[in-house]
């Protein structure tokens, strides 16, 4: 995969989250990569540790790392049901950081959804009230 489809793949990603969480989001050719909800960019989840950290707690994923061969250093990170290979993003971090919100995604798309706020909030916006379906 080459870079931009990474970071093509990395933009996908944060736009089915936002859209998961109930933000309507765009991106502009002026600022490829930066998806925004009216004039507030949206957190880029899968490139920045401020911005995927707290899903971490919010959703209480689990991360461990495991090893595919015979090896025993890690070669891969796994982050509630996601499994991601070290080989397959440009670092661990990177890895990481992608298998946290494919984890958030896969939780959000589940029956256990309705546990969770709808929107996760914004720095400098204060957290909705979740709504009881």
């Amino acid at each position: 995969m080459s870079d931009e489809e990474y970071f093509r793949s990395c933009v996908a990603k944060e736009r089915h989250l936002a859209q998961l969480l109930g933000h309507e989001v765009e991106e502009f050719y002026e600022s490829a990569g930066v998806l925004w909800e009216g004039t507030t960019a949206m957190p880029q989840w899968t490139r920045d540790w401020a911005a995927c950290g707290p899903l971490i707690a919010c959703y209480n994923i689990p991360i461990s790392y495991g090893s595919q061969g015979d090896d025993a250093m890690p070669d891969t990170v796994i982050a509630g049901p996601i499994i991601a290979h070290y080989s397959d993003h440009p670092s661990v971090d990177r890895a990481l950081m992608y298998a946290i919100v494919k984890a958030v995604i896969s939780l959000l798309e589940h029956d256990k959804a309705h546990r969770y706020p709808h929107r996760f909030p914004l720095p400098g916006r204060s957290q909705p009230a979740p709504s009881h379906r």
